[in-house]
């Protein structure tokens, strides 16, 4: 049970009678356990060095040396906070020797750039394997599914739970499917970040920056060219395009949210520029003007700050983690005129 903390089978046994009795000598815990008393010196005296017992002041001086436990959130909670340590070093380790060993491979093998999967479940073993070993996910969600159902989300929930980071894009034709504007809504609930847009030219899934999946052609029932066949693209000019071609879709998209009475809004399309306010829409345009931050306080008769706080006030409205990606949905929405 204390292995974790580097305590061995041998010295747990001895250490969880000592912490019952509170002091006694190596002789009695052999006896009560069974054990030889040599091997439960050298148990007491790993303990001891672990800093998990201490003898007993002025026992030795009557016979015997006696010895009792220190607190085990004492004693324990240092060993464990290296433990852990030690455990995110090798993790870390590991992760510096993987991208060594694909790094290797693609130099030596152009072909493990792009590697060619077919057939429905083998597509979506591969979703699942790379979306369990994410920090970071980035999803198109187009109108109907080649491997993996749109409304299967139980997985997501998970993962989201765990504190991976979603972003999905849907095709609005998708949000008019039963039961995905529920699912949507909850997915946004427990921490995805989502958008909405017309159309996406492609399905897309992509993991840290570093894998993506793209379905080639979509086969499924009724389709004449069977199997569904998808390309796992790693580190290349390739996956940098694939990126950026989310990142553009993403930041074309609407926002997605969830209002106070549970309801997944903003699915009609760009929204009207009517609650902008006119000094709103004057900063706006200011803003798309090129305008420094100190010239916009300046000719508003307000703090720098002030300036910084209502842009931020503006960038959360429109969904927008840059101000370029604000300017843009002002323009779609109506904001700037």
């Amino acid at each position: 049970m204390l292995e974790a903390a580097g305590i061995g089978a041998g010295e747990e046994r001895v250490y969880r009678f000592l912490v019952g009795v509170r002091e006694t000598d190596a002789a009695l815990i052999a006896d009560r356990l069974g054990m030889e008393v040599a091997q439960v010196q050298r148990e007491l005296a790993s303990l001891h060095d672990k800093g998990l017992v201490g003898p007993v002041a002025g026992s030795a001086a009557g016979g015997a040396v006696r010895y009792v436990p220190v607190a085990p959130d004492t004693a324990l909670r240092p060993l464990l906070l290296r433990g852990h340590e030690a455990l995110e070093s090798a993790r870390r380790g590991v992760e510096q020797l993987t991208e060594e060993y694909r790094a290797g491979g693609r130099r030596h093998d152009a072909g493990q750039l792009v590697e060619v999967i077919s057939g429905a479940s083998v597509i979506r073993q591969r979703l699942r394997h790379m979306a369990y070993g994410a920090r970071e996910l980035r999803w198109f969600c187009k109108a109907g599914h080649v491997a993996m159902p749109a409304d299967d989300n139980d997985e997501e929930w998970e993962l989201l739970a765990r504190g991976v980071r979603y972003e999905a894009v849907y095709e609005r034709a998708l949000l008019e499917e039963p039961g995905m504007v529920d699912n949507v809504a909850r997915s946004i609930r427990a921490g995805e970040r989502a958008r909405a847009t017309g159309t996406l030219p492609v399905r897309l899934a992509i993991a840290d920056g570093a894998m993506a999946i793209c379905p080639l052609m979509p086969g499924g029932p009724g389709d004449s060219l069977g199997e569904p066949t998808a390309a796992v693209v790693r580190g290349s000019s390739l996956l940098d395009a694939l990126i950026a071609l989310f990142e553009s879709q993403w930041a074309a998209a609407s926002p997605l949210h969830v209002t106070d009475s549970g309801e997944l809004a903003d699915l009609g399309g760009p929204r009207s520029g009517a609650n902008v306010a006119d000094d709103e829409r004057y900063l706006l345009s200011l803003v798309v003007a090129g305008v420094a931050d100190k010239a916009i306080a300046s000719q508003l008769g307000v703090s720098q700050r002030t300036v910084q706080r209502r842009i931020q006030v503006l960038m959360q409205r429109a969904g927008a983690a840059t101000r370029t990606q604000m300017v843009w949905q002002a323009a779609r929405q109506g904001w700037l005129s």
